[in-house]
């Protein structure tokens, strides 16, 4: 390649000195190149009788002197150039007579034919360039052997630079950490399987939301492993070229299967792994092909039982059955989000290098983060130092991880301009929330409420849980509802009237209500009939629309015993409310006056009726398969 290089450089120039050569050829071209002065000048040197030989082309004169002139600040030349004015000098011919003056006249400037051929040349330079890159992306590289030379130096690359990541560093992911330090053990010891019989797996796949670390587990098994490891994301299989995904998996494996034991790790599956027969090429898509190559290698007449293929994806709804089947991918590694003992062993791992303060708990951050990933959770481990620096501190304080973690859930403070009546009537409705978890026996604990506008919300009131729940049992389900709407019930109790703040409360209790009736049984009237109009994607967390499998009838039935729940929780609301407006009207006027309360204060406002919040009454106990709670209530 570096000779090309050299041949096309030396081409380049070639043409360019014959380009110039051509330009400056003819007995008067030296005359015409000389340096340009007005036309007046030109006269008057005529005129003078300084001028003893014209060249003439099209509209420009060239003069060759009887002596030097100074054209320019210190420049003096003999020969000057000027252009004939665009309206002509018809007495220019007598004075050159008059002079005796030798007069030549060139032809226009004609276009050589390497002036028509150039943009050819250029165009055709342009384009080989660019076949000859393709090409060495198809043979794999630059230079021969090029791609297995890259998987070899990346290899290489990754053992002995950067921070070496090993299993100390992946917390809260102990299921998915044995299944993979197995894989470890066999490559480093083979002999102790095959006195059993055991063969090894052929292939992982790690499965899981984003951010969870399946990339981080297979960092720390490369850092782990003595054996080569090699690392490449699927999506660099596929070219424009049909037949060069499938020639770079053969590569990669060749070249596993001469440094067997080794591990190979594809990230990001989906990428080619979808199911066949989707794309718009059918049998002959380049996707397809590479697919069909990558399951040839995996479990196909030629075995390689000494390499084993570890793969990432977070969408294993979408991947072939082919690759899922036992022989390929054997084991199905599955990374949930973490629960609150998980993410404290995370944030320890995050916080292992920076300055805390003594008032840092870290098990209080682990309960106050429900649904945080293991990314989610170093990001907010980073952005609490980084507000540290920001405000000058030598340690990181409890108050740098509660700003941010208020700013990952709910946004930046904003300087929102609010009328008087608009502040109070937005401490009244979250009051009301505060109110109804504070005295609702099956509420999850208070932790703040605020008034501050942030981000799209204008206030909310945080509730930690005391324990991570997995199951929701309905008398919780009830009590969440009353508090969802108790900042309606509260303005209707304390201003005779509602607003619009409810917006997202009543969406959400909405949501909850049908999630009771229509997927939980949680209603007498229906029953335990399953009649959901949507399938939740396991690992997106959106809501995919399916084909509704019941009557008219029996969607009236489910929205009548919704919109009853929703009645029964708002009734609730108002009587405990009406039963303790004294309490909640103090904490109305502390909260507006202060804005932002933290759960001693809560409990000083509404101490006096704390006695009696065993006797609210709750629904009818039930259990539910619910997987997540709401623990934040914002307007």
């Amino acid at each position: 390649m570096f000779g090309n290089k050299w041949i096309w450089i030396a081409l380049f120039a070639g043409l360019f000195y014959i380009l110039m050569l051509q330009s400056f050829s003819g007995g008067g071209g030296a005359v015409l190149n000389g340096p340009e002065v007005s036309y007046t000048r030109f006269k008057s040197l005529l005129s003078a009788g300084d001028v003893n030989r014209i060249v003439m082309r099209e509209s420009k004169i060239g003069a060759a002197l009887n002596r030097e002139i100074e054209v320019r600040s210190g420049q003096f030349s003999a020969v000057i150039s000027t252009r004939m004015p665009p309206y002509g000098d018809t007495g220019l011919l007598a004075e050159m007579e008059k002079h005796g003056i030798e007069v030549e006249v060139l032809a226009a400037k004609e276009r050589g034919w390497l002036i028509i051929i150039l943009p050819w040349l250029i165009f055709i330079g342009i384009y080989a360039f660019i076949w000859m890159r393709m090409r060495n992306g198809m043979m794999g590289g630059f230079g021969p052997g090029g791609y297995q030379d890259f998987l070899k130096s990346d290899t290489v690359t990754k053992e002995e630079t950067g921070h070496k990541v090993t299993f100390k560093d992946v917390a809260g992911q102990d299921n998915a950490k044995k299944e993979v330090a197995e894989v470890v053990e066999f490559l480093r010891n083979p002999e102790r399987f095959r006195r059993m019989g055991a063969e090894p797996p052929r292939g992982i796949l790690l499965m899981g939301p984003p951010g969870t670390g399946k990339t981080l587990l297979a960092r720390a098994l490369a850092g782990e492993a003595e054996v080569p490891f090699f690392n490449i994301s699927a999506s660099e299989f596929i070219e424009m070229f049909v037949g060069v995904g499938a020639s770079r998996v053969r590569s990669m494996f060749a070249e596993a299967k001469k440094r067997a034991p080794c591990i190979i790790f594809i990230d990001e599956l989906d990428a080619v792994g979808r199911v066949r027969g989707a794309g718009f090429g059918g049998g002959h898509d380049e996707r397809e092909q590479t697919l069909n190559q990558i399951l040839s290698e995996m479990d196909g007449f030629e075995g390689h039982e000494e390499v084993v293929v570890l793969a990432a994806t977070n969408r294993p709804d979408v991947l072939d059955p082919a690759l899922l089947r036992p022989g390929r991918f054997d084991r199905h590694v599955t990374l949930d989000l973490p629960d609150k003992s998980a993410r404290e062993a995370i944030l320890r791992v995050h916080v292992r290098d920076k300055p805390l303060a003594d008032d840092v708990d870290l098990s209080i951050i682990a309960a106050g983060t429900p649904g945080f990933s293991g990314a989610d959770l170093k990001n907010l481990a980073n952005e609490a130092a980084i507000e540290c620096v920001r405000q000058g501190e030598e340690h990181i304080l409890m108050r740098h991880f509660d700003a941010m973690r208020d700013r990952v859930l709910l946004g930046m403070e904003r300087n929102l301009t609010m009328l008087p009546d608009e502040k109070h009537r937005l401490a009244v409705h979250e009051a009301g929330h505060t109110a109804l978890a504070h005295f609702l026996p099956n509420a999850d604990p208070l932790y703040k409420v605020t008034i501050i506008p942030r981000g799209r919300s204008l206030g909310g009131t945080h509730m930690l849980p005391e324990e991570e729940r997995h199951t929701m049992p309905s008398e919780h389900l009830h009590d969440h509802l009353a508090v969802m709407l108790g900042g309606r019930a509260a303005e209707q109790v304390f201003l005779g009237d509602v607003s619009s703040g409810a917006d997202d409360d009543i969406r959400q209790a909405t949501k909850l209500a049908r999630a009771m009736v229509a997927r939980w049984g949680m209603s007498d009237e229906i029953g335990p009939v399953d009649l959901r109009q949507s399938e939740d994607h396991p690992f997106l967390g959106r809501e995919m629309a399916s084909h509704r499998e019941f009557s008219d009838d029996t969607a009236h039935d489910v929205d009548i015993a919704v919109r009853d729940l929703l009645h029964h929780a708002e009734t609730r609301a108002l009587d405990v409310l009406s039963n303790h407006k004294q309490e909640i009207g103090k904490l109305i006027d502390v909260l507006e006056e202060r804005e932002t309360l933290n759960r001693a204060e809560i409990e000083e406002c509404l101490r006096d009726s704390h006695e009696v919040a065993g006797k609210i009454e709750n629904g009818k106990s039930n259990n539910s398969s619910a997987t997540s709670d709401l623990r934040l209530i914002k307007k």
